[in-house]
């Protein structure tokens, strides 16, 4: 009997228009950038801006990689014969590992998607109550400025979750990519201004002490690794869908450079777990810190939409389900309003599921396929790859897990 058949059922009665490679392009950047681009000053901090630039820059590089590495497994087995259309990661997991792949891939895309989508909600609610000059004890109806402003969201991301497709989100994509390279770009002209006056001093190598905190740091930042299948499901022409996600790649790695290196020269020991937290008060700040809150608030769908895909095949089979949607929506918003520390939550989602989506099934999916007919160097380097991802997932989430729990001084 084929590939389960019965987990291809369209979402919607007709098919969806697919994407141009403009708006491929914009799906691609905004599913990578995100809160974790905020949090990379603070790294080059405890790392040094050379470590942290080489980190990162790896780090892209291997991501791509395993993205590419998802892509030709896809490839290669919707060409055999008995295999159907494989839609998203979840899939991918049946098709090489059964249904205990599909279950632990469907396990930790809603973990690492719902994760992003809590950490949107409050560090928007955060920066609302920065901005507004709100105390944070401070409470109407009995209700703090923290729940009035995620449940202010609510309304309008259940509007936002109600749009079916991805190519139907590109709009709003575009948009949120143009106000998030607007609000980085006054931050990078900050940061010279302020470097040029300042002349911090820096260190380039933190030593190997804070290795698994730049990795699990740069592993957060580049965090799309969820949405790559249904992008290129809905890509055009998806013969140059990988030039695309390089493209895309490469231009993120700079600017995510460019980003870190200057907010660290601007700050040196002075720089702040959330970069704009540096900036201060003033016309120029309250812009970009409300640019990168209009940014993830459109972001939100987009990290939501391999949840739906998830919870509507195994709920809905696999049609489009409004109330379900809208039910998930209200659950992570509740999760929000419920976690304290916005930078240790980060941290954990980072460290543990991000590292083992991104690196460890990929590789080891391409190996359990292409095992037969891969030369010994490309075998090693699948095995590698899946060794490194594990490694760094246990030590990087038990380090996380003891300096969430260790006494805070």
């Amino acid at each position: 009997m084929g590939y389960g058949e019965e987990q291809h059922i369209p979402l919607i009665s007709s098919p969806p228009p697919l994407s141009s490679k403009f708006k491929t392009f914009a799906n691609i950047f905004i599913s990578i950038v995100g809160a974790g681009v905020l949090g990379l000053p603070y790294s080059f901090k405890k790392t040094g801006w050379i470590m942290g630039l080489l980190m990162l820059f790896s780090v892209a590089f291997l991501t791509y990689h395993c993205m590419m590495l998802l892509i030709h497994t896809r490839r290669r087995l919707e060409s055999n014969v008995g295999f159907r259309k494989i839609n998203s990661f979840g899939d991918l997991g049946y098709a090489t590992s059964g249904h205990f792949g599909k279950i632990c891939i469907d396990i930790m895309i809603l973990l690492s998607q719902c994760g992003f989508c809590v950490s949107y909600l409050i560090f928007i609610s955060s920066t609302l109550i920065h901005l507004s000059n709100h105390n944070t004890s401070s409470s109407l109806f009995g209700l703090t400025p923290k729940v009035l402003f995620i449940w202010a969201c609510f309304p309008f991301q259940l509007g936002l979750n109600a749009i079916p497709t991805l190519t139907h989100l590109a709009p709003l994509s575009i948009f949120a990519d143009v106000v998030d390279i607007g609000a980085m770009g006054v931050v990078i002209v900050e940061d010279i201004f302020v470097f040029l006056e300042n002349r911090p001093p820096l260190k380039t190598f933190g030593g190997l002490s804070v290795f698994l905190y730049g990795i699990g740091v740069a592993v957060y930042a580049f965090e799309g690794i969820g949405m790559v299948l249904p992008l290129e499901s809905e890509a055009k022409d998806k013969d140059k869908f990988g030039g695309i996600l390089g493209l895309g790649m490469m231009l993120i790695s700079l600017l995510y450079g460019g980003f870190a290196t200057l907010g660290y020269f601007a700050f040196g020991e002075e720089t702040q777990g959330i970069i704009t937290t540096n900036l201060g008060h003033g016309m120029l700040s309250a812009l970009v810190q409300l640019g990168l809150c209009i940014n993830l608030f459109f972001t939100f769908p987009m990290m939501m939409n391999p949840v739906y895909e998830v919870v509507e095949r195994r709920f809905c089979d696999s049609k489009y389900c409004l109330w379900l949607r809208w039910l998930l929506v209200f659950m992570v918003t509740l999760v929000a309003l419920l976690v304290p520390n916005f930078a240790d939550f980060l941290s954990l989602v980072g460290s543990s599921v991000c590292v083992v989506l991104s690196f460890v099934f990929p590789a080891l999916f391409h190996f359990l396929v292409f095992k037969d007919e891969l030369g010994w160097k490309c075998l090693i380097l699948d095995g590698a790859i899946v060794v490194f991802g594990i490694v760094i997932a246990v030590s990087g989430t038990w380090s996380c897990l003891m300096d969430i729990f260790s006494p805070k001084a």
